[in-house]
């Protein structure tokens, strides 16, 4: 049983340590918007604490150090929340804003240490930015960055922590009327907090990616659906405007795959659609994108020109066609086909739905004219 826990243990790690999907990725650069906006409210709102502190009789440089703290986080606000605006052309963003705002809470914690070090280590106000930090990154999607974010708290507050105990030169410099005493086993408490809030926000983060993995993920041939393609073709796009070159996309049908379920029945459909798919993954390069669409329906997305997607294609399909498929023990094999309609990017369209319309079109006249065929140009 520990073996199987810990066996679970480390595939979620792994998949928290992997780099998104396209659907989290783009999920996630939403959410790098919604975290600067709600920094800048926070930030916005921690301009009030260093006035209730005075008024609540608290000492002028605790006060100005923590009005400093909170025009220097509302500065970087700011800046932060420009970035994310634009936050695709900057990979880097969530692990630089969640290394902001663990190492924030840390200056100013340092800060207090300087004057005086209890308030270094027991100001709970301060400490829980900590929490704050971690706990908006499960708003990213991304469990690289909680992972990041607890683990670089754990190690500034240890370091914090071992510097306000070197630094004091008897127990008495680290008890306080106002703060209260501070021991080993109450910052102990505190690290165990830091690393349970970590672990359970990136809990949070594995199980919205799991939902997001299944709504991505086409059950039955278990490759990317159209909600996937919808989120990652605006990448390919943009990356064929940067670079140049051409995107060509191939809009493939099985032939007559009603028929083979009204004849054979939808569990050996299944199956034929399934055997399809191992012959298309096969042939295609491993840099190309197959997508299931609906039914029989897929797409092949292709980093190059018409003209050699067309040879590629044609050459899967007569692959396809000489490759039968076996029902089972003692069935007659079922030979396979599929049309295709091929479209390119830029050259004919500059948006999804356009091309996809269009190779279309080529699609059907690949079927009009006998199907087991692919269609590249328009008559």
């Amino acid at each position: 049983m520990y073996q199987g826990i810990g066996g679970r243990m480390r595939n979620v790690l792994i998949a928290l340590l992997s780099r998104p999907d396209e659907i989290m990725l783009e999920i996630g650069a939403g959410g790098e918007l919604l975290v600067a906006r709600l920094r800048a409210v926070l930030a916005a709102m921690l301009l009030l604490l260093p006035l209730f502190n005075a008024l609540g009789g608290g000492s002028v440089k605790e006060t100005l150090i923590g009005l400093g703290g909170a025009v220097f986080v509302n500065v970087f606000s700011q800046l932060w929340l420009g970035l994310a605006r634009r936050q695709r052309r900057y990979r880097w963003l969530p692990f630089c804003t969640a290394a902001f705002d663990v190492t924030a809470t840390t200056a100013v914690l340092a800060m207090l240490a300087v004057q005086h070090l209890p308030a270094g280590l027991n100001s709970l106000i301060v400490w829980c930015g900590y929490l704050l930090a971690i706990l908006m990154t499960a708003l990213r999607s991304d469990g690289r960055v909680t992972l990041f974010s607890g683990v670089l708290a754990l190690l500034q507050y240890g370091l914090l922590v071992l510097w306000v105990f070197a630094a004091a030169g008897s127990p008495e410099d680290l008890m306080s009327s106002d703060y209260g005493a501070v021991t080993i086993g109450s910052q102990t408490q505190r690290l165990v907090l830091l690393a349970m809030m970590t672990l359970a926000t990136s809990m949070v983060v594995y199980r919205m990616q799991r939902l997001i993995e299944m709504s991505g993920t086409d059950g039955l041939t278990r490759l990317p659906n159209r909600t996937w393609l919808t989120h990652r073709i605006p990448r390919l796009f943009d990356a064929v405007r940067r670079d140049g070159g051409s995107l060509t996309l191939a809009l493939i049908d099985l032939d007559h795959f009603k028929r083979i379920n009204d004849d054979y029945g939808h569990r050996l459909g299944d199956r034929s659609l399934r055997h399809l798919v191992a012959v298309l993954r096969e042939q295609a390069e491993p840099s190309e994108w197959l997508v299931r669409l609906s039914g029989g329906e897929f797409l092949l997305v292709m980093r190059k020109p018409l003209g050699t997607a067309f040879e590629e294609v044609d050459a899967i399909r007569r692959s396809v066609a000489e490759r039968p498929f076996e029902p089972g023990r003692g069935a007659e094999p079922l030979w396979l086909s599929f049309s295709a309609g091929l479209v390119t990017f830029p050259q004919e369209g500059g948006d999804l739905s356009r091309l996809l319309r269009r190779a279309d079109q080529r699609l059907q006249r690949a079927k009009q004219s006998g199907r087991n065929r692919v269609v590249a140009r328009d008559l």
